[in-house]
């Protein structure tokens, strides 16, 4: 694919060009992070993180396809999680599944999407990774529905997926399978980060690249194998993505490059926010990605160097950058979501005292049968004297009313630990309200006011980000509810 681009950043070469002071290092430690260590799963406490693997929980965000499945969860410690779930073909082999985890859950890097651990149980393959709320590069790009993301995000997109490529490459993990813009995921606060998953080797759940051949590298489609050059070659493609907010064929875009026709393949809601010259440096450095020959393409040191002289607005957060100011009114809330937010225990006492208990129609259904033994009896009074004291606030009263029909066992009752965990918010005991609020949801995955009360813990322990994502769970829970 000669483009008439200088070859001078190569492989072999370009190391000696690039000066040292203009490398951003990554450090191994993240920054006011608290990630454990990599470790080994059971399948019993991954799939009571995602309340049985159940579909409410499937998310599209981090990019996978059929067969694989990811589910969001929450571990005890309320960590949110995101569960791979492999084919049960994919990785034969346990030990080389659980050595290709371990290895790539040694890497941790504010760039990544890191791994956190994996389960091999059976013929379960699991792996477990950070969650990301905030969808997918592709959504954002290609999909959007506000307002199409900004010339300095795009920029911003391409630097960090080049951090990331250039920390894995230093780690001795060079190799990434199918790098496309359904692999760069947003975190809470809207920065863009490489996922992990595909830091794997390829295994029998599928290609290293997809079916379309006009995104695959040359080389590939010779060889069948990945290649540091190959996925060199698939970041030019996205530099074009960023570029265009299309997937365009990179052949398709060198065509329009050696025909000097750039404009068309600039993304028209770019107009007016970058320079001749800012946008001819990126196709320039997309073009040597793509060359035909892969020992001419550059490798991800030079990709960060070229990238820094490029970066716009670094003192903006990239919340302000996708026209997100404020993160906790990046959606809008409901009443409740507002109380929620504001930390309002008595308003959302009065929302959970007029609601009652029609959220636990099955429940209520099981103990109809049996409420002629003693036992059930005493169970019934427990709660009602729970409560009559949670209806005048006499919140301690009910804590030791709801707790004994907890520990009776009899029914579950999603709606005794959300007011169990309100009363326990009442009597500043926040980390007992929390449990209890994860419990109410982990028995009614769906169910807003579990995610709305974990907010409000959230928020009590000072775990700002969290509440924040937990708030937005919430809210759209409630207004599918209602619009159902």
């Amino acid at each position: 694919m000669g483009c008439g681009i200088s070859k001078a950043c190569c492989w072999g070469t370009q190391d000696d060009h690039v000066p040292e002071a203009q490398i951003v290092q990554n450090e191994d430690r993240i920054e006011g992070s608290d990630l454990p260590q990599f470790r080994e799963y059971t399948i019993d406490q991954l799939r009571k993180a995602t309340s049985g693997f159940a579909v409410e929980n499937i998310v599209s965000e981090h990019g996978e396809k059929a067969p694989n499945v990811v589910y969001k969860g929450k571990l005890e410690n309320q960590m949110r999680i995101a569960v791979k779930r492999f084919n049960k073909l994919a990785w034969p082999d346990a030990q080389q599944f659980l050595g290709e985890a371990r290895a790539v859950g040694q890497l941790r890097n504010q760039r990544l999407v890191n791994l956190l651990g994996c389960c091999c149980d059976g013929d379960e393959r699991l792996l477990v990774a950070e969650f990301m709320p905030n969808e997918t590069l592709a959504k954002h790009l290609f999909h959007w529905e506000t307002q199409p993301m900004k010339w300095a995000m795009r920029l911003r997109v391409a630097f960090h997926l080049a951090q990331a490529l250039e920390y894995c490459t230093s780690r001795g993990r060079a190799l990434y399978h199918d790098l496309n813009a359904y692999r760069v995921l947003f975190d809470d606060e809207y920065n863009p980060k490489l996922s992990c998953f595909g830091l794997m080797k390829n295994s029998r759940d599928g290609k290293s690249y997809s079916t379309n051949l006009a995104f695959t590298p040359p080389e590939y489609l010779r060889t069948g194998r990945v290649t540091p050059e190959s996925v060199t070659y698939s970041f030019g493609t996205l530099l074009f993505d960023l570029l265009s907010g299309k997937h365009i064929p990179p052949s398709h875009a060198l065509d329009l490059i050696r025909d000097r026709n750039v404009t068309t393949l600039t993304d028209s809601c770019l107009e007016g926010q970058f320079s001749t010259d800012e946008g001819t440096e990126l196709v320039r450095l997309a073009s040597r990605c793509l060359q035909a020959e892969p020992r001419e393409r550059p490798n991800p040191r030079s990709l960060v160097a070229a990238l820094i002289p490029l970066q716009k607005d670094t003192e903006v957060s990239s919340l302000a950058l996708m026209g997100i100011p404020d993160g906790a009114a990046a959606f809008p809330l409901t009443p409740l979501g507002e109380a929620c937010q504001r930390m309002d225990l008595t308003a959302i006492h009065e929302v959970l005292e007029k609601l009652g208990y029609k959220d636990d129609e099955g429940a209520a259904t099981e103990l109809s049968f049996q409420m002629w033994t003693n036992q059930m009896q005493e169970t019934l009074n427990s709660k009602k004297k729970g409560d009559a004291a949670f209806r005048q606030k006499e919140f301690r009263t009910a804590i030791d009313s709801y707790t004994q029909f907890n520990d009776v066992g009899t029914m579950v009752s999603p709606t005794v630990y959300a007011r169990r965990s309100l009363s326990y918010l009442f009597s500043n005991m926040t980390d007992e309200a929390l449990k209890d609020a994860s419990q109410a949801q982990s028995i009614s995955p769906l169910w807003h006011i579990a995610s709305y009360l974990q907010a409000v813990c959230l928020f009590a322990l000072g775990r700002e980000a969290e509440a924040r994502v937990a708030l937005k769970e919430a809210t759209s829970m409630e207004t599918k509810r209602n619009t159902n």
